[in-house]
């Protein structure tokens, strides 16, 4: 059962992963790089070294879950953290906000607002219809 909440702790590491790798190679990484244990339910969160796919290991009471996203276009966003660290605990929001491609960097949103916009543009000189869709983000 899906049972991923803002209930565990999660722990992004911070260096690169090979994302081939899957429940045990990564349960490895958890034990001997992050010195934690897999089955104390937390969220272990691993990105590849182009931030463009993202997976989740996590323990639920029916065993090892492994949760992928790969990106089409872009990459991950990460959460501020110390160069230093192996790993670092990131919070619920901190999670969806970087799975869901939110950014908190207004200079961000605005470029790729305008980006958007340029697509759109020039879809309607080809003739192609054009709807627009206002979508409102509250943190």
């Amino acid at each position: 059962m899906f049972s991923l909440s803002d209930s565990p702790n999660f722990w992004l590491y911070t260096k690169p992963t090979d994302i081939r790798k899957s429940f045990f190679t990564l349960s490895g990484l958890v034990c001997i790089e992050m010195k934690m244990d897999t089955l104390c339910g937390d969220v272990f969160v691993f990105i590849n070294k182009r931030r463009n796919r993202i997976k989740l290991l996590h323990m639920e009471p029916g065993g090892l879950v492994l949760y992928s996203k790969l990106l089409e276009e872009g990459t991950f966003h990460l959460p501020r953290y110390d160069a230093n660290k192996g790993e670092i605990s990131i919070e619920w929001r901190d999670l969806v906000m970087m799975v869901e491609r939110i950014y908190n960097d207004p200079n961000t949103r605005l470029q790729k607002l305008k980006r958007y916009k340029k697509k759109v543009k020039n879809k309607a000189k080809n003739g192609t219809r054009v709807a627009y869709i206002l979508v409102f983000v509250y943190l």
